[in-house]
Parts: C-alpha cells; structure tokens; sequence
C-alpha cells in the first residue's frame, strides 16, 4: 500500500532542474526506507558486500518513469541498469540507493543520488569527452539522507545547500590535519596496484573514516563535517552527484591515474593537491 502511494507520485514537469532533482531524490528514498521497515532480502551481484535488493529497483524504476514524463528528451543512466538515450545532449545520472549493504543491515549510512550531465562535455585533460572518460561535465547533484532527512543541492547555478541552508564549503587546511573519508574493497587491498596508492594517501591524513556510502561522505565533505575524501574505480552514479555539490560549495574535485586506476578526491583545494601528490608518489607498473 505505501510502496504504490510513493510510485504513483507524480511530479510536475513545470519544476526547474535542481527542484525536480530534490524532489526525485527525496521520493526515491522515502520509498526505498518504506519498502525496507516492510522487510527485504537482496542479491549478490559481483560480491557479499555488493547487493541489490526490491527497494533499489523499485526506487530507480519510479525515478525512471517520472524523468521520461518530466524530461523527456533527456537521457538516463542508472545504477541498476536503467539506460535511455536522450536527443537533449544531458543525461540524468541515478543512483537509488547508494550504500546498499548499509542499508540492507539496518544503518542509517545510505542516501538517493542524482546527478545531471553535459554528454561530451570536457574530461580530465581539459578536452572533449569523446573517450568515455571518468570525469564528465556535471550540471547539479542532489543527495537525500531519509533517516537523518538531509538534502544537499548544488550545481553550476546554484550554490550547494543543506536542506535549503546554504553551506561554506571545504576548507583550506592541508590534508595533515584533516579526516579523510575513503573507501577500498578488502580484494583490492591484496592487488598492489591499489593498495599502494591507497596507503601512501592514507597515511597522509589526520584520520581516516569508511563508512561505505560515496554520496553521502561527498555531501558530507561540501558541508564541512568530513575533510576529504577519495575512492579509486568510481562509476558515474557514485561520483557526479556528489562532485556537483562539493564543487557548488567551493570545493575542489580532480581525478588521478595510477596504474592503470582512476581515483577520485574531492575536499579544500590543498587536501586535493596533496591527495594527489600522495597517491601519484608510489611506484608505477608497467
């Protein structure tokens, strides 16, 4: 009963871009948590702590059917498979739940995820995304929290918000004083390639935190409350969202290659240099 009062929510095409992004978000989660306080079972997709359960494409399915309605000559991307060409040369990118495995055991750690991107728009080298790279252009992110009710926002127009408040941003302080949120799967802990990388940035901070949610450390990093934050292997539903709104909120973003990996940083700009240094210092497979 409430799982079909949430789908059957119909949001109104009128609402610009970033209203329509809260509003996607926010229903998308609501649904997610109700259909959770019902009771769920999840399927492994590539590993124990990678899952997907009823919630996640119930979740993506209602965002689906309201983009096509409301934004119907855009594209889509989704997490769980979604994918629809658009004529609008933007594509919604969307993330249902994002911290499935936190979320299928009972913590408050996950959010909904949406972002909004320019197809071909510049990459990491400065030039036309034309290769598929790992950075494309992003215009807004939004990022909803149920348990705690928290909505970050922010794009290129609109400085990044929490819960309609507007917030300072990242800081200055270099990444020797600071708590860096992270997150590395144990597998690749054994694969030098990223361990080593993910160790000498590591060990550069003040402390470190994994609470296993991107989106939500990236909100999290705009607002202030963490100071940093890097992930290597970043698909575009864990990493666009977010960076709109750290970026809204005078933040830095960059992405690094290190053997043969793409990592992602984001916090004050001295964090991501540093973080950068520290991640490029160690030594280079062939």
């Amino acid at each position: 009963m409430t799982t079909g009062r949430h789908s059957a929510v119909e949001l109104d095409p009128a609402l610009d871009d970033y209203e329509l992004a809260a509003a996607l978000v926010r229903e998308a989660g609501q649904l997610a948590l109700l259909m959770r306080m019902g009771g769920l079972q999840a399927d492994r997709k590539t590993s124990v702590s990678d899952v997907v359960t009823a919630a996640d494409r119930a979740a993506e399915a209602y965002v689906l059917e309201q983009l096509r309605r409301c934004r119907p000559e855009d594209g889509i991307l989704g997490e769980e498979g979604s994918s629809v060409a658009g004529s609008s040369g933007r594509t919604w990118v969307i993330d249902p739940v994002d911290g499935t495995f936190n979320f299928l055991h009972g913590s408050a750690y996950w959010c909904s995820a949406i972002a909004l991107k320019r197809d071909g728009g510049p990459d990491t080298d400065g030039g036309p995304d034309t290769d598929g790279g790992p950075d494309p252009e992003v215009v807004l992110g939004a990022v909803y929290q149920p348990e705690p009710d928290k909505l970050w926002l922010g794009g290129e127009s609109r400085p990044a918000t929490l819960n309609g408040e507007p917030i300072s941003g990242p800081s200055a302080t270099p990444l020797a004083e600071l708590c860096a949120a992270t997150y590395i799967h144990p597998t690749w802990l054994a694969d030098p390639r990223a361990a080593m990388p993910w160790h000498a940035a590591a060990v550069s901070a003040a402390s470190l935190r994994m609470f296993g949610s991107g989106s939500c450390d990236l909100g999290r990093v705009a607002d202030g409350e963490l100071g940093c934050w890097f992930q290597h292997s970043c698909p575009e539903w864990d990493w666009l969202p977010g960076k709109a709104i750290v970026r809204a909120a005078g933040g830095d973003t960059a992405v690094v290659r290190v053997n043969g990996l793409d990592w992602f940083i984001a916090g004050g700009p001295t964090a991501v240099r540093e973080l950068g240094v520290a991640l490029t210092s160690v030594p280079q497979f062939a």
